[in-house]
């Protein structure tokens, strides 16, 4: 096992952590082109204070079950777990302790995908809601903000390898985002294990 770097995002009403080095680059590098070989990505439409248009980055949706995963109006219908997945899932619960369902999977084509500010607070993640983010490909910033303290905010850069788990009261408290940016940019994947009750 190669040993990770932790670091503990000391924010209130938050469990966050952030492991900078949880895959080796090598190992990051060979996920990432499997994942964007072997994946059946898809773009939704997403509706938005009224407006419908295509949601700004590609998805897919893995779970252990049948059970579909809704948010924004967005109803989404797993595939089963692939080889790779299940390696990277194991990896993930072996240092958590947590046996998670369901894999929502992410593909940031470039700079001008994002993903608006939200919490991962959906009814089928239950209360506390564990939520392990893996980065494979171009390092993208994080962005954390209070719902209640507009002057708590945070920015962590994810990078290439990298495990960050959100826990605890979290996603009661805090939203995030992957904002857009001008700098042109390779892309990048990101796994976003949760477990469905």
């Amino acid at each position: 096992m190669f040993p990770s770097e932790k670091i503990h995002l000391n924010l209130p009403n938050s469990d966050i952590c952030y492991f900078p080095n949880f895959f080796k680059e090598a190992e990051a590098n060979t996920y990432y082109k499997r994942l964007l070989e072997t994946t059946k990505w898809q773009q939704d439409n997403i509706t938005l204070f009224g407006k419908t248009h295509p949601q700004p980055r590609l998805t897919a949706l893995f779970a252990n079950n049948d059970k579909p995963y809704s948010y924004s109006n967005i109803t989404m219908t797993p595939s089963a777990f692939t080889d790779a997945l299940l390696e990277i899932k194991n990896r993930i619960e072996t240092k958590t302790d947590v046996v998670f369902t369901t894999c929502l999977a992410n593909l940031y084509r470039n700079g001008q995908d994002s993903n608006g500010w939200h919490s991962d607070n959906e009814k089928a993640l239950g209360i506390n809601p564990v939520i392990a983010s893996v980065t494979f490909g171009e390092a993208r910033h994080f962005h954390l903000k209070h719902k209640k303290d507009k002057t708590l905010r945070q920015k962590v850069l994810l990078e290439n390898g990298s495990l960050l788990l959100m826990q605890g009261e979290t996603q009661h408290h805090w939203l995030h985002q992957i904002a857009k940016t001008k700098r042109q940019i390779q892309p990048r994947i990101n796994l976003t294990f949760r477990v469905i009750k």
